[in-house]
């Protein structure tokens, strides 16, 4: 999984600009974002036509204000540079919730 560098939203709209991208959003000191980490390997296997970016929320606390993301840990799904898709909350995720989540992204 990439992880993303310091950046703005900008940045990342025009990194995300053609492809399918999961972004990850966690952060080091989270205890619910270490639960499902182990499992993320596994998701982007079965997932494969997306990629997957790490994105921490200390490092990128501005992007994440601008998107919005109040919980970690939280997915946001892009295609073809736009967003289609959020599972962003501050509950515990599941392997088993985020598959469901991604497979209902159209």
């Amino acid at each position: 999984m990439e992880v993303l560098t310091k950046t703005n939203y900008a940045g990342l709209k025009q990194k995300l600009a053609q492809g399918s991208y999961v972004l990850f959003f966690t952060a080091g000191w989270c205890p619910d974002c270490q639960f499902i980490k182990p499992a993320m390997p596994e998701i982007e296997a079965q997932y494969s036509d997306y990629q997957f970016i790490q994105v921490d929320r200390d490092e990128n606390s501005e992007l994440c204000q601008e998107m919005t993301i109040l919980g970690i840990p939280s997915f946001v799904v892009f295609k073809e540079g736009k967003e289609v898709a959020r599972f962003v909350n501050k509950d515990r995720k599941t392997k088993e919730e985020v598959a469901r989540f991604l497979d209902g992204v159209a």
